[in-house]
């Protein structure tokens, strides 16, 4: 009983193949536009921050040594800091020396600081339509936070930017082969649906089959059909 389900159900599936492919042509037609035309690209551009200051002696000469304390005190500000570079004070200041056509609120959402866990660094990652500008936006947020935060305001001269940011080719919010997989297993799915539901819906009877299903009775005899026309039309030509 259950191979015949199965071979029904095949059979049903390949009845109607060409919507099936028809579905899924349209849909992945649909993730070609989405993925080609609908995105917008966005590069991403990183520098990182660390947080260290090595000992002077009473001259201010470097003496080359960091104590448990300063890094128990590096580590704990590295979470004040993370929110410190998206503060007012310092997207204004970028903005104003960038000369910026953004809001404070629209450039704080293209710039994300997160601490790396358990060390004493910072990333800042900037996305923009304009790889350039992501680049110059990360590079003078750490520059204006490593001055306007750590010196001037808490007068400890203890960032160090250990990277500068580099200009990103590839765009990271795009990937063709992906989205047009997506909506290729999307077509597939709402063909699938269709063809069951239209079959459900479907209350005609194409066979004996259907005949015993519906009516619990076992079919007898069957009439061929004939086609009495074209029977007619080859004796009159034979005569």
């Amino acid at each position: 009983m259950e191979e015949l389900d199965l071979k029904e159900l095949f059979n049903i599936f390949w009845s109607r193949k060409l919507f099936i492919i028809l579905i899924i042509a349209i849909f992945i037609g649909i993730g070609i536009a989405y993925s080609y035309i609908y995105i917008s690209p966005m590069y991403k551009s990183e520098t990182s921050l660390l947080l260290v200051k090595s000992k002077e002696d009473e001259n201010g000469n470097n003496v080359g040594t960091i104590t448990t304390n300063d890094l128990t005190l590096n580590q704990k500000l590295v979470a004040t800091y993370s929110e410190l570079i998206k503060s007012q004070t310092i997207i204004n200041t970028v903005k104003s020396n960038l000369n910026i056509d953004k809001t404070e609120e629209q450039l704080r959402a293209n710039i994300k600081v997160s601490a790396v866990e358990n060390t004493e660094l910072i990333k800042i990652t900037v996305t923009d339509e304009n790889p350039q500008i992501a680049k110059t936006i990360a590079d003078e947020t750490a520059q204006v936070f490593a001055q306007k935060i750590a010196i001037d305001r808490y007068k400890i001269d203890n960032v160090q930017i250990m990277s500068e940011a580099q200009i990103e080719t590839t765009p990271y919010n795009i990937n063709h082969i992906k989205d047009i997989i997506i909506f290729a297993f999307i077509g597939i799915v709402v063909s699938v649906i269709y063809v069951l539901i239209a079959n459900l819906l479907d209350t005609t009877i194409k066979g004996k089959e259907d005949i015993e299903k519906k009516i619990g009775i076992t079919v007898l005899a069957t009439i061929p059909t004939c086609n009495f026309n074209n029977t007619n039309t080859k004796k009159g030509k034979k005569q």
